[in-house]
């Protein structure tokens, strides 16, 4: 399967470009956790696999030291452990425990994928309310850090949680939702394992219709309008998104799948699986190191298979397979994402501040995606304080200190240039912004934290993430 722009902006929505076996990565130590960058190597004590919800509470309960959760491991900087945990390895907790399909809504174990759920669901003609971008990804990761997708006219997947069920750090399991236990679903939805294990969640479905993808390309200074016009005016748009390409940063292709009666131009149900093939890689690896990559990429080869008119299943065009991405090595360098978001009205700044940054510091960008996403006011945590623009960025760095630094180094002018705009960034990726920053784009973290040492007051809940920004008592 060729890689196209749509592949590039879909792995911008990602916590990762996911693992794959025939990648050369780095050999790992025993009782080594890493993500899916291979930057952050970390050693645990012991990991865990339970099986069922009720292995949990002894084993939260007993564990006398800090302990730490993960999934499909797909963030970027070590928010799924640290040195010296218990590392409880969630996936194979994956059942689907319920379906109703009356009622649109299915209860699973927070070990299931995504892809699990379209499996599930996909014969009854129905489809998740809101999940990312890849389907590989576990529920309970993707509720850890309150994600989002191409859904238009909607927040983060917060939304569509009707309820979760949670080992605290005493070994008992509440229910949590919008009105049983309030204070702790605002807390565990987005709290990235903090006050407690996410074990089973309750989620929306919604009908599996035909969408009709087109692309239209224009001026980045015209987006906005053009996107309030014909995305947020419309009432039959259900998914969209736009990749804006370096290095100038002046121009847009924007992508709307809208529900249609058309014939199916793609049969599939979902979205095939599998690994990338020597096409794909050779394209990925010539629009990263080629002088002409990307102007290649955005003149000749996205036009050739990117812009064509698709009728296809919603569930096919809802999420793609993490490992349709993987580079042949990690080894010398890799691939990560980040996001920032801004308010609606700020866009044209920050996309200016944006090129600015990224231009001065030569930092090798691919693309970078946008998204719309409603207000959340449901969580503690929340990225999105009011409407925003998400921008995501999908790019290249080494493996050396030096490269690290180097990224750390403009990051964190990203992050300003994004606070200056009265905007954010994103928690899953690498742990580059300063505590200040994080309290500026986060102002509701201390009702995070004083929940946490309410709910976990012997700080056993950690990862690398709550060491950077947490203070306990």
């Amino acid at each position: 399967m060729p890689l196209t722009r749509r592949d590039f902006s879909t792995g911008a929505m990602a916590l990762g470009a996911g693992g794959c076996a025939t990648a050369r990565t780095p050999v790992a130590a025993p009782n080594t956790v890493n993500d899916i960058t291979q930057l952050n190597p970390i050693r645990v004590a012991r990991i865990a696999e339970p099986r069922s919800i009720d292995e949990l509470p002894a084993l939260v309960r007993d564990h006398p030291g800090p302990i730490s959760i993960g999934g499909g491991r797909f963030s970027q900087g070590g928010q799924t452990a640290c040195d010296g945990a218990l590392f409880i390895d969630m996936r194979g907790m994956n059942r689907i425990v319920a379906l109703d399909e009356a009622a649109r809504t299915i209860t699973v174990e927070a070990g299931a994928t995504w892809r699990q759920i379209q499996e599930a669901v996909d014969p009854r003609d129905l489809s998740p309310a809101i999940m990312q971008s890849f389907s590989n990804f576990t529920v309970g990761g993707s509720l850890s850090v309150n994600c989002h997708g191409d859904y238009v006219g909607h927040g983060p997947i917060v939304e569509s949680v009707r309820s979760v069920r949670i080992v605290l750090a005493d070994g008992s399991v509440r229910t949590a939702s919008r009105t049983e236990n309030a204070d702790l679903f605002a807390a565990a939805i987005g709290g990235y394992g903090g006050v407690g294990v996410i074990a089973e969640a309750t989620l929306d479905l919604a009908p599996n219709t035909r969408l009709e993808r087109v692309t239209r390309h224009m001026r980045t200074e015209d987006y906005v309008a053009w996107h309030r016009e014909n995305v947020l005016g419309r009432d039959d748009v259900v998914l969209h998104h736009a990749v804006i390409y370096p290095r100038s940063y002046t121009h847009i292709a924007a992508e709307t799948s809208s529900r249609t009666d058309e014939p199916l131009t793609i049969e599939h149900r979902l979205a095939p699986v599998g690994q990338p093939g020597p096409l794909s890689r050779a394209m990925l690896a010539l629009v990263t190191f080629a002088p002409f990559g990307r102007a290649l990429h955005e003149g000749v080869y996205d036009p050739m298979t990117a812009d064509r008119r698709a009728v296809v299943w919603r569930n096919y065009e809802a999420a793609q397979d993490v490992y349709s991405l993987e580079p042949a090595s990690r080894v010398r360098h890799t691939y990560a994402l980040q996001e920032y978001f801004v308010p609606v009205d700020r866009f044209a700044a920050f996309v200016s501040a944006m090129a600015r940054v990224l231009n001065q510091h030569r930092a090798n960008v691919l693309n970078v995606s946008i998204r719309h996403t409603r207000a959340d006011h449901a969580t503690l945590l929340a990225w999105a304080k009011v409407d925003v623009y998400s921008f995501v960025l999908y790019y290249e760095q080494g493996t050396s200190d030096a490269a690290k630094a180097a990224v750390a180094t403009w990051t964190r002018e990203l992050v300003d240039a994004a606070l200056a705009e009265g905007g954010g960034f994103y928690l899953p990726y690498q742990i580059h912004a300063t505590r200040a920053q994080f309290m500026a784009a986060y102002p509701r973290a201390q009702s995070l934290f004083a929940a946490k040492r309410r709910l976990d007051p012997n700080y056993k809940f950690r990862n690398r993430l709550w060491e950077a920004y947490y203070a306990p008592a």
